[in-house]
């Protein structure tokens, strides 16, 4: 009878819970990959006009970006152009509805100068980064159409021309958007002489 009684008792179980491999999936999974094109705004005319920049990254639902490229259009005098100019982390977090595929959420980027002290802070607003998905409950999705808008913010402790906004205002970041393979947010061909940023744009994903 004990035996008969556990086994109804697992039994029960795996009707509620569900048993092995075969519980449902309630979350719509999410991925991006390839280019995005980032424009920053800088009302003053001051060194935010020339960081526009290409970055390529990877990444799922949410976690550290696995940044697998990244050039700014132009050189500029708080950061130069190069392969091993700067440095670059970042972060995102993002949601799927599964009934429509909308994906909202956010992202955070940071790049950091290695030859001088420039450190370039992206942060979108909330819910900032949306997009739409192709997944369902059964199959990761890829983001399409993505969109960040947020602030940046850039910082130098050695040269107060790389300071934006300038330091002692109270200003807290001028507005960036960031679109993903898409010409909305494409400098002019004329802005981008960087052949770095040009092989970028023409490999959508480079290790």
């Amino acid at each position: 009878m004990k035996t008969v009684a556990i086994l109804l008792v697992v039994g029960l179980g795996c009707v509620v819970w569900g048993c092995g491999n075969n519980v449902p999936r309630t979350v719509t999974n999410t991925a991006t990959t390839g280019n995005w094109e980032a424009q920053l705004i800088d009302p003053t005319g001051g060194p935010g006009t020339q960081l526009n920049f290409v970055v390529s990254f990877n990444v799922t639902n949410n976690g550290p970006l696995d940044i697998t490229g990244f050039a700014f259009f132009n050189q500029g005098p708080c950061f130069t152009t190069g392969l091993t100019a700067s440095t670059q982390s970042g972060n995102a977090s993002f949601t799927t509805n599964t009934a429509t595929g909308q994906v909202i959420g956010n992202l955070n980027l940071t790049v950091t100068s290695t030859t001088n002290s420039s450190v370039l802070t992206l942060t979108s607003n909330p819910n900032g980064l949306t997009g739409t998905s192709s997944g369902t409950l059964t199959t990761t999705g890829v983001l399409s159409n993505g969109v960040v808008v947020g602030t940046w913010t850039l910082k130098n402790s050695t040269d107060s021309a790389c300071n934006s906004p300038a330091q002692g205002t109270n200003g807290t970041g001028f507005t960036f958007i960031m679109c993903q393979n898409a010409s909305t947010c494409s400098p002019t061909p004329a802005d981008r002489p960087d052949p770095v940023a040009e092989t970028l744009l023409s490999k959508p994903k480079i290790r």
